[in-house]
């Protein structure tokens, strides 16, 4: 039993030595000292001794073992000492080499004219309002004072999700929502995107963003529309433009105007932009419609308002002389990368 114990010993001091990594001096410790290990069998065979044998087997078995473990341990720690050192070397990183170029990405062309319109609101005193995608038909059309046979109510125009809710056709829902939490006085825009049942063209997209405004205070007249809306239009398209007000029907406003603003590539001569006659329409606007405003339990006797909106792809088309509407959704790196 002592010359199978030292043969053992000798085995495990060769094996070990020669062990190249980790995983084979894992496989050498449960060899050895596993449940089912050389050296554990001899352990199992101790029963079957004498006492006296087992005096002397005993001590010899144990220090072997002992033994084992700790050659097992150092060559262990070694290979991954080894190892780490040899991924640090691999890893190594080369300060004199050039690094790895990257492309920086630009905003897209509808953001940067939505934020660039919302700066100009806000420093007018403007706040941000939000309302969500999928509106109440109260929301879209009952509150806005539209009647039931409107034409934007129809399954043509408007994407219905139930009978009672609908993709909201214009950001103007916010109107209502603003107006049922907050009281005068209120100054509000509301960017957002909008949904409609149009078959994609040069000039329509199913999908599209507006920007909404809404103003709510005492002696608020159609003088201060005029006032904030030529004032956003100078500063959007430059100090020289001047701004046209055409009479209107909007069923939220009373009375309503589509404004228009002299072209900023002919001056107002007429180009093939403008059509010829000198002024693009860019928004519909007009003083907020009593029923509207009653939606939000404020007193019409006391306080007046206006609201506006603008559709922020006919701004960026005409702002950046963009001719298809498909190509802001196209995702084409080509045409984004020129707004840098």
């Amino acid at each position: 039993m002592q010359e199978r114990i030292q043969e053992i010993l000798n085995e495990a001091k060769e094996k070990i030595a020669q062990a190249a990594t980790p995983e084979d001096v894992e496989q050498l410790r449960v060899g050895f000292l596993g449940k089912k290990g050389k050296i554990t069998d001899i352990f199992k065979m101790m029963g079957k001794l004498d006492k006296e044998e087992k005096k002397t087997i005993g001590p010899a078995a144990n220090k072997v073992k002992n033994e084992v473990d700790a050659l097992i341990n150092e060559k262990m720690a070694e290979l991954k000492e080894k190892a780490k050192q040899a991924r640090f070397k691999m890893e190594s990183i080369d300060v004199t080499e050039p690094g790895k170029g990257y492309k920086v990405g630009v905003k897209h062309p509808l953001t940067i004219t939505m934020e660039e319109v919302s700066r100009i609101f806000m420093s007018m005193g403007y706040s941000i309002a939000e309302g969500p995608q999928v509106e109440t038909v109260f929301n879209v059309f009952d509150g806005l004072n539209s009647p039931p046979n409107h034409p934007s109510r129809d399954l043509t125009d408007t994407f219905y999700i139930t009978e009672d809710t609908v993709l909201r056709p214009h950001t103007s829902s916010v109107q209502v929502r603003t107006l049922k939490t907050k009281k005068p006085p209120i100054k509000v825009i509301s960017p957002g995107r909008c949904f409609r049942c149009d078959t994609p063209d040069a000039t329509h997209s199913p999908m599209f963003h507006q920007i909404e405004g809404l103003v709510v205070d005492e002696g608020i007249t159609m003088a201060d529309l005029k006032g904030t809306l030529d004032s956003m239009a100078k500063q959007l398209f430059g100090s020289n433009t001047r701004t046209k007000f055409r009479p209107h029907h909007f069923p939220f406003t009373e009375p309503s105007a589509e404004m228009d603003v002299s072209c900023f590539v002919c001056g107002g001569k007429g180009c093939r932009v403008c059509g010829g006659n000198g002024w693009i329409e860019i928004l519909g606007c007009g003083m907020v419609h009593p029923n509207v405003l009653e939606v939000g339990d404020i007193d019409t006797e006391k306080y007046t308002g206006f609201a506006f909106g603008m559709g922020v792809e006919r701004i960026a088309m005409l702002k950046y002389g963009v001719s298809d509407i498909r190509l802001f959704y196209e995702n084409d790196k080509r045409f984004i990368e020129q707004f840098k």
